[in-house]
């Protein structure tokens, strides 16, 4: 075991844990921090999607002992759901079970951080490793959209 002092969602947490444990078991099982969501453990899904320095990173597979900076989980994205992508995921009920839109949520966020007018093809790119086994793919791009027009990153 060692100890590991995280900022998560801009506060500061130490955990004990084994230097190889993945970040989404730290969140859920040590910190209670249940938003992010186990998909397939290697990376593939992008359920456990979370921002580290604002980039997305899949935290099934990054080792607590590899942080180096701020992580940003669902729970952190807006204090009440206010964030421009949540605002359109709820307009447009894009969630149909909803298992992963967590993930999808915390990958648009980053995008729109990265480049507020995105085209398709820049949604396309960004949104590809996220899989939705519901196929809700064309409504997640219009909530995109829409979450530009809401005013896009916060």
């Amino acid at each position: 075991m060692a100890t590991f002092t995280l900022s998560i969602n801009n506060r500061n947490y130490t955990v004990d844990v084994e230097p190889d444990t993945p970040l989404l078991w730290v969140l859920r099982d040590e910190l209670n921090l249940t938003g992010t969501k186990y998909g397939c453990g290697v990376a593939q899904c992008g359920a456990c999607t979370v921002h580290l320095n604002g980039s997305p990173v899949r935290s099934c597979t990054l080792p607590v002992s590899a942080i180096k900076g701020k992580i940003t989980t669902i729970e952190g994205l807006s204090e009440n759901g206010d964030h421009p992508v949540q605002q359109a995921w709820v307009e447009l009920d894009v969630a149909q079970c909803g298992y992963c839109q967590a993930g999808q949520i915390m990958t648009a966020a980053a995008l729109l951080a990265r480049k507020p007018k995105p085209t398709d093809a820049d949604i396309d790119a960004a949104m590809a490793g996220n899989i939705c086994r519901c196929g809700t793919y064309k409504r997640i791009r219009k909530a995109i959209h829409l979450a530009v027009a809401k005013g896009g990153a916060k």
